[in-house]
């Protein structure tokens, strides 16, 4: 770890009583994704931690930006989720706010849940598992004035997802671009239940007692369809990223979506997964089209694959989510 490194951990660590002033400790660098600088600490004789910290500028070709302060939304929506349930977020250790940092539980042996199904070890209850959690997040949250007062970060919230995912690619597809934008203003107008923001399959560990959350800087009071619809959008792209696992990715998609429906006792589930659907196909346009596309399908013919069937789905209005998975996998077949 170079010098001023080391020298920009040293007095945060200190200032939240994980090391003595002057102590020893070693950082390594993390992957932060293309919006935090993250470490891995490690003490002598203490437990691994990790130290993160939010960028102003995210690292994407676009220049997109963000409130930095959106580091104090992750450390509240990840205490109250482990308050929640324990086994979904990893315990917060420290906060330092001259430094915009906070320090959390290193969790070994959990591995990123995009790292397993990239490399073919899918695991279908896990999936279910993570559809029901997430949905006892929601529940535990949906019609909470108090919660909604606390996350009211729709500000914070449009810079990271509906400005750089929707409104973004709005602009480039006229032809769909009204309906993108309607999505986009139920989003912020909603007052549901907490929004994490950012479920995805890079953000979530395969921990012991199941998914541990990550990444909750985007967290806002609003519509949980947003997390929803985040997530299994990977699961469909994965199966043009890994075709030979398509099969197993699309049941992961059903189990995810058949255990989380079956937790929505806030509004009628038929409801949300219609709007789970619709903003499912301006999803899967943006991780293309959008600001932050997604780094895994380089190939001008799986963009051109993902691009049309996303258009479809919007033109059409597809409302039921099985109906876009069966589709999904049709004309993968069909390449």
């Amino acid at each position: 770890m170079p010098d001023s490194e080391h020298n920009e951990l040293a007095a945060p660590l200190a200032r939240m009583g994980l090391i003595p002033p002057g102590g020893a400790f070693t950082a390594m660098r993390l992957s932060g994704g293309v919006s935090c600088d993250v470490w891995k600490v490690e003490r002598p004789g203490k437990p691994a931690l990790v130290v993160k910290r939010a960028l102003e500028k995210l690292r994407v070709a676009a220049d997109w930006r963000a409130p930095p302060e959106r580091w104090k939304t992750e450390v509240a929506w990840l205490r109250l989720a482990g308050a929640i349930d324990p086994a979904t977020a990893p315990q917060i250790l420290g906060e330092d706010e001259a430094a915009r940092m906070f320090a959390m539980a290193f969790l070994a042996d959990c591995p990123l849940w995009k790292a397993e199904l990239a490399a073919g070890r899918i695991d279908v209850a896990f999936a279910a598992t993570t559809g029901r959690k997430l949905a006892a997040i929601h529940a535990a949250t949906a019609g909470r004035a108090d919660i909604a007062k606390q996350f009211d970060h729709g500000a914070q919230f449009f810079a990271l997802r509906p400005e750089p995912y929707l409104l973004f690619t709005a602009a480039r597809h006229p032809d769909v671009g009204a309906k993108i934008r309607k999505m986009s203003e139920s989003i912020m107008s909603a007052r549901i239940a907490l929004m994490q923001g950012d479920i995805s399959p890079k953000n979530i560990l395969v921990g012991p007692g199941g998914p541990v959350f990550l990444d909750a800087e985007t967290a806002c009071y609003g519509d949980p369809v947003f997390d929803l619809a985040f997530c299994i959008n990977h699961l469909l792209l994965k199966c043009v990223w890994h075709p030979e696992h398509r099969a197993q990715y699309v049941e992961s998609f059903r189990a995810l979506v058949g255990a989380y429906l079956a937790g929505v006792n806030w509004e009628d589930p038929a409801a949300l997964e219609k709007r789970a659907a619709r903003l499912l196909g301006a999803l899967l346009l943006a991780r293309i089209d959008g600001k932050s596309p997604v780094e895994y399908l380089t190939a001008e013919s799986d963009k051109a694959f993902v691009r049309k069937t996303a258009l479809d789905f919007l033109k059409s209005e597809e409302e039921s989510l099985e109906t876009m998975a069966r589709v999904w996998g049709e004309k993968l077949d069909s390449r």
